[in-house]
């Protein structure tokens, strides 16, 4: 009967979807590659804004069922017109909703495995779950309490409807990070010149490549930062003659990139700087409208990140969170020779060439410059790539500098002084980085064009012969490379499913399940697991990570071996012992002091005076 239920509520939250789609795409007449993002971010910011207000799960009701009305009203409306069912794809649309159907799928097969979806970002969201409510003070499950809630507000409504399982977390993500691929082809506007397709598809892939240390069969939302950043210059510079329309789309992609992540704020700025310089750039008088419009987005984009700043400033008033510590206080922890010491391997690892960030950048950079130099002596053509080129380099230079700041002023010493998270850092900029030029060189290709499709025959849409052969090379060139690079990321992510058997995780919840409690009440019994550490597993705390968040017990810890002369004190502190993996010196430590033959399983721990006792449940 739940499945049923189940059933039926997925069936309505992709009804209602498809109403707010249908309802967009008539009343601001937007093309396909910006609706469903501009969907799905205004979605996320309502459920925000409900989670703030406290009504999170009434919130949620009341998106879901005005988009069940919104379809309920376009299909009278069709109905009434007496119009046939027409269904028109174009050949990139097929290939784009291919590709984004066969990584969605793959995606539905991954379950969680990084250790930050367990230390945060699915224990977050599997609170939200439980109780209908953002994470508050009293949330002991919840040790990153500061970090943004707007990509969790969109996972939760979508988990609310369709199911809580690990598999749909990432199928709700995956919604968001391909409507924002989606919304990067917006940049287009000659639809019948494949070739543009082809090499946005190619430019775009390559962004796999350094989104290794992301990849997107996890909850993390270092990816979704640029990518969001890409996908507002896609819509600013699709409507950078009507600035009005241009506002209305970026300002709930602005809103939620700043609650993303705390970082998320600098990449909305970076949006919405170019929306100011697009703005400036193409003024017409009267302006004055234009003129407004922006101001109120670049104001309206800040509601969400004030309404956070707000909530964390009374409602976790006096609550220490990861980072928040002052500047005099982090001088005085650190000393000059330590500050050095970080800043010089900072230095060493900007500019190593074995990392993925450092090549990506060193090759864009000499492709870009040697593109540019050839367009303009050979083709005498003038592209703006190189103005987007020195444009990006400077967001490059000062992101990088506000890294090296967050190492050496907010960041613990024991995390700075071995630069925890760089490449993650790093990896974000990259990608905006790349993106960004691979956009500015697709638009700069469809204007080199010897004629716009439109003007003259099909037949005749090219200089010559010699120019149709080279369109037609590039074309196959171009998929066959994007292919090849998609296929590298998928088979990746298709590996790391069919090695889900082997990791921790699976390990752990094999023997603990995934518990879901009525009302959220969190499990207040005291937990001790034993494994080995490998990896460091046990010393590095993933194992009791994933442990609080399968048990959704705040209370659990870990240990790698028995001391004999300690044992009786050590179990008689829990409730339980959780075991992950087993050892011969533990079974028999065991077997010797409590008469238990050792394995895999969970054990009451039961105290009677001095003596202990131990039971498999």
């Amino acid at each position: 009967m739940l499945i049923m239920l189940q059933l039926v509520m997925g069936i309505l939250l992709v009804f209602s979807f498809l109403g707010y789609l249908l309802f967009v795409r008539k009343v601001l007449s937007l093309p396909w590659e910006f609706t469903p993002v501009f969907v799905f971010s205004s979605i996320a910011c309502f459920v925000f804004f409900s989670g703030l207000a406290g009504q999170l799960y009434i919130g949620s009701m009341v998106v879901l069922i005005l988009g069940l009305l919104a379809f309920a009203a376009m299909v009278f409306l069709w109905l009434r017109k007496g119009a046939a069912l027409r269904i028109s794809l174009s050949l990139y649309h097929l290939c784009f909703l291919a590709g984004s159907i066969i990584f969605l799928l793959v995606l539905f097969q991954n379950k969680l495995t990084h250790y930050d979806n367990f230390s945060h970002w699915a224990i977050v969201l599997k609170q939200m779950l439980s109780t209908d409510a953002f994470p508050t003070p009293d949330s002991n499950l919840i040790d990153f309490k500061n970090y943004p809630l707007g990509i969790s507000s969109f996972l939760y409504y979508v988990c609310r409807f369709a199911g809580h399982s690990q598999s749909m977390m990432l199928l709700a993500q995956g919604l968001l990070i391909f409507s924002c691929f989606y919304a990067m082809f917006g940049v287009v506007t000659e639809k019948r010149r494949f070739l543009l397709f082809a090499f946005l598809g190619l430019g775009l892939s390559t962004l796999s490549f350094f989104n290794i240390t992301i990849r997107i069969n996890n909850l993390l939302v270092d990816f979704l930062l640029p990518i969001y950043a890409l996908a507002i210059f896609a819509v600013v510079h699709r409507y950078r003659d009507d600035m009005k329309r241009a506002c209305i789309v970026v300002l709930p992609l602005a809103g939620l990139l700043t609650i993303i992540k705390s970082t998320g704020i600098i990449f909305a700025a970076i949006g919405l700087i170019f929306l100011v310089y697009t703005w400036l750039t193409h003024w017409k008088k009267p302006g004055w409208k234009d003129a407004l419009a922006v101001v109120l987005t670049l104001c309206g984009a800040l509601l969400p990140y004030f309404g956070w700043s707000w909530r964390m400033k009374t409602v976790f008033q006096g609550i220490e969170n990861k980072f928040d510590v002052s500047t005099a206080g982090l001088q005085m922890e650190k000393t000059p020779e330590q500050m050095r010491e970080i800043i010089s391997l900072f230095l060493k690892s900007s500019i190593d060439l074995t990392t993925r960030p450092a090549l990506g950048i060193v090759i864009f950079q000499v492709v870009v410059i040697a593109a540019s130099v050839f367009v303009a002596v050979v083709l005498k053509k003038k592209w703006n790539l190189w103005k987007a080129l020195i444009a990006l380099d400077v967001v490059l230079v000062l992101y990088y500098a506000g890294i090296l700041g967050l190492y050496l002023y907010s960041m613990p010493l024991d995390e700075a002084i071995w630069l925890a998270g760089f490449e993650r850092y790093a990896s974000s900029i990259v990608v905006l980085f790349a993106g960004g030029l691979v956009l500015c060189a697709a638009v700069d290709l469809e204007r080199s064009f010897y004629y716009r499709i439109g003007e003259v025959p099909d037949y005749r849409a090219f200089k010559s012969v010699q120019t149709k052969g080279y369109y037609q090379k590039g074309i196959i060139a171009c998929t066959a490379i994007a292919i090849t690079l998609l296929l590298s990321e998928y088979n990746g992510i298709v590996s790391i499913a069919k090695s889900y058997n082997t990791t921790l995780p699976y390990k752990i919840q094999a023997v603990t399940g995934d518990r879901w409690y009525k009302g959220g009440e969190e499990d207040n019994s005291r937990y001790l697991f034993y494994a080995s550490d490998a990896d460091m597993q046990v010393t590095n705390y993933y194992m009791q990570y994933v442990g609080k968040y399968l048990l959704y017990a705040p209370q659990v810890d870990g240990i790698v071996l028995f001391y004999e002369d300690n044992m009786d004190n050590l179990l008689s502190s829990y409730d339980y012992l959780v075991v992950v993996e087993t050892d011969s010196d533990a079974k028999r430590l065991l077997k010797k002091h409590y008469d238990v033959d050792m394995q895999e399983g969970i054990y009451k721990i039961t105290r009677s005076g001095d003596q202990i006792s131990l039971s498999l449940q």
